[in-house]
């Protein structure tokens, strides 16, 4: 609560952005077998505040609706939204909040915060690179970075999995997870 009233109202200078649906996309890589399996979640929402000059404005928070999860496997999907994985009766959504920034230069930054998975919070980092703010051709302020972490899906309560008769596993442990984030300022 107390961070959804801070995204409401930034300090002066600071901007909030609210997420850019269309430009923007939540994505993972997973190991399965002998390769690595990419998929997406296709809804969400959040914002973020940005002030150049001031990280310790900055803030960010999101929301995922894990049922949109996305590999382009229905069969899959379906797996994946079960009690197996997400259970997403149970657990309809993903949610980071972000904590502090550190190690921030004029193009990338630290942000850390806390991501609950499956009902299970943890904290997490993410290295940030930032690629500016500035005027769309149609007068929008935007600002759009690049977010990228990797976690261990055991951590979140994330658990199954089936040896295979040469002893490894199906499902790799860790999650390569890359967000393409584009916000767009509120019109004043």
């Amino acid at each position: 609560v107390v961070l959804a009233s801070l995204l409401r109202s930034p300090a002066a200078g600071a901007t909030t952005y609210t997420i850019d649906r269309d430009h923007t996309a939540v994505s993972f890589k997973i190991r399965h077998l002998f390769s690595k399996v990419q998929g997406t979640f296709n809804e969400f929402e959040g914002a973020f505040v940005y002030e150049p000059e001031k990280p310790e404005r900055w803030q960010a928070q999101a929301t995922i609706q894990a049922a949109s999860i996305d590999t382009a496997v229905p069969q899959r999907d379906n797996h994946l939204r079960s009690a197996d994985f997400f259970d997403v009766q149970a657990y309809p959504t993903l949610t980071f909040t972000s904590t502090e920034v550190t190690d921030v230069t004029p193009t990338s930054a630290t942000l850390h915060g806390l991501l609950t998975i499956h009902g299970v919070e943890r904290p997490v980092v993410f290295d940030l690179a930032m690629h500016g703010e500035g005027k769309d051709p149609w007068g929008n302020l935007r600002s759009g970075f690049t977010a990228t972490t990797t976690i261990n899906r055991k951590d979140f309560g994330l658990t199954w999995n089936q040896a295979l008769e040469t002893g490894q596993l199906l499902v790799g442990e860790e999650v390569e997870i890359v967000l393409e984030v584009e916000g767009l300022a509120a019109k004043e």
